[in-house]
């Protein structure tokens, strides 16, 4: 047995599904035994989408995306995905070759060689290691898969040398670590900080998408507290859908500000309080003024941005359920329950004013919105930057966790929601799954259409077109600067989808997109449907 065979081995047992990656002769050893596992390979048209299906993999499915690329360019194209993985903590394994190791670092001008690969990649994963032995595999896995388990996930590069992959491996070496346990909450803390919300009259709940998996659990807490409930845009569905503490993904907008600020206590949970979840109009506007408690699983991201007064590191659902104990006897301060409580008060109250203050063109975005959630129920929702994206990330309520994400937040990159979308349907087969693109964005990942046709994956890809950068246009606009490079050329996108072996449509109404998202929910290939942001059934 090989290096390489006993990689895929260990993959195998440590439960990987799916492998994404285009051979190279630099990791041909890699596939060596891949045959003789369970795993799954899919080939992308290019490495970034390798990782965004990876990415999208992971975050339907809860469990590490993994990656085989080659050396130097291969390296250099994924590292957009792992920016956006890293920025939004997502489990991500990307293993490279590198060039043999008396090569390394010598600048000879051997073929896709790199000064350093692991310098490369440092500033967008939890650690980068180089494989100077068989022997080291197993630990080194077992390093990675604690990070995604037990730590704040994020993506983990092994790079193995030409000269170790093909070295014998012994059949000791099958023996990968004990998985690892996630932190547990400090009992004196937590008693602090329900004492604290036990005294709290105005308390305010933020989640986070460290939540994700702790929805029942998250809820209880809301109603327990009777406090009004914010999430950020990877936390949508922890609460249920239509839940009367619910604020929505609105923590840039003012009447959600204004809950915020109005806080005597507000608990934040497995959210890093960044930019794009509270700032997108980015004014610096939201403010905490009242105690602070935050609960993450990263010590570090406990002290940014908002100071706390209360910091628990631990595992969300483990201090989620703690709190819960700690505060089951105390029914806070005669805040009362049920749609009558003052916190479902204060939160009809924000919703109401939200709604009021909705922007004319995002009303006939959520009409879209809403017809697909109607017409497709338990929808995966796989976005990139674009405008009903980011009318969605205000307005769209998905029905459960891990169902309605983009890649507007964080890192912010285009091209995204098509190749993530596939690895969102190889992660949930029996669901269907829209990737909700502009027609910039998708001219970056165009090409794997023909990934998703190859895989069997039969996403629908909605195609909103405004003829190019049309929020950057606007952005210009507003600041009195002449549009440059913003007013794109685009092909004809039906006629390509249909050469890659896509169903492919033009939506003329309302009606007519309904029918059309029920016949791509039956189809057996990907469908692409076109929607034209001037379309008149679209005007305000």
């Amino acid at each position: 047995m090989t290096c390489g065979e006993l990689l895929v081995r260990l993959l195998q047992d440590l439960g990987v599904e799916v492998v994404f990656g285009i051979p190279g002769v630099h990791t041909v050893e890699l596939y060596r035994g891949l045959p003789a596992t369970g795993i799954r390979h899919i080939t992308p048209r290019h490495e970034q989408g390798a990782g965004f299906m990876a990415d999208g993999y992971a975050r339907v499915s809860g469990k590490p995306g993994v990656c085989f690329v080659i050396t130097g360019p291969g390296m250099t194209n994924i590292l957009t995905a792992m920016a956006q993985a890293y920025a939004d903590s997502i489990p991500m394994l990307v293993i490279s070759s590198v060039n043999r190791t008396h090569e390394l670092g010598m600048g000879g001008g051997r073929l896709h060689e790199l000064p350093s690969q692991r310098a490369l990649v440092a500033g967008v994963s939890a650690f980068s290691h180089t494989l100077m032995r068989p022997e080291e595999l197993p630990q080194v896995l077992s390093r990675a898969f604690a990070v995604f388990s037990s730590a704040r996930p994020r993506p983990v590069h092994i790079e193995i040398p030409l000269d170790v992959i093909t070295q014998s491996a012994g059949p000791e070496l099958t023996k990968v670590g004990a998985s690892t346990s996630r932190p547990m909450p400090d009992p004196t803390a937590i008693a602090s900080a329900a004492q604290l919300l036990a005294a709290a009259q105005r308390p305010l709940l933020l989640l986070g998408g460290g939540s994700a998996d702790a929805g029942s659990s998250a809820t209880h807490l809301a109603e327990l507290l009777d406090a009004p409930t914010a999430y950020t845009i990877n936390a949508k569905g922890v609460l249920p859908r239509g839940h009367r503490l619910s604020v929505g993904s609105n923590q840039s907008l003012p009447p959600v500000r204004s809950l915020a600020a109005a806080a005597d206590v507000v608990l934040a949970i497995g959210t890093e309080l960044g930019e794009t979840d509270y700032d997108v109009v980015f004014d610096g506007g939201f403010r905490l003024t009242g105690k602070l408690i935050r609960i993450d699983i990263d010590a570090e991201q406990l002290q940014r941005n908002f100071p706390a007064d209360i910091a628990i590191i631990s595992d969300a659902r483990a201090a989620i359920d703690a709190l819960v104990a700690a505060l089951s006897n105390d029914t806070g301060p005669g805040r009362g329950h049920g749609v009558d409580s003052v916190g479902s008060t204060q939160a009809a109250a924000a919703r109401a004013a939200l709604a009021a203050q909705c922007p004319p063109a995002w009303r006939s975005q959520r009409e879209v919105l809403q017809l697909i959630q109607d017409t497709l129920p338990d929808v995966i929702i796989a976005g990139d930057s674009t405008q009903p994206v980011y009318c969605g990330n205000h307005l769209y309520e998905a029905t459960r966790p891990r169902s309605w994400f983009n890649s507007s937040t964080g890192y912010g990159t285009l091209g995204y929601g098509l190749p993530a979308a596939i690895g969102a349907r190889l992660a949930a087969p029996s669901r269907p799954v829209v990737a909700l693109i502009g027609d910039g964005g998708i001219q970056f990942t165009l090409p794997e259409l023909g990934s998703a046709v190859e895989a069997g994956t039969p996403i629908i890809v909605l195609l909103w077109n405004n003829r190019g950068y049309g929020e950057i246009k606007r952005f210009m606009q507003q600041r009195s600067i002449k549009p440059i490079g913003v007013d794109l050329h685009t092909p004809d996108f039906l006629s390509i989808a249909r050469a890659f072996g896509c169903a492919a449509a033009h939506a003329t109404s309302l009606s007519h997109l309904g029918e059309l998202l029920r016949t791509a929910a039956s189809a057996t290939c990907p469908t692409l449907i076109e929607v034209m942001e001037d379309a008149p059934f679209l005007q305000p």
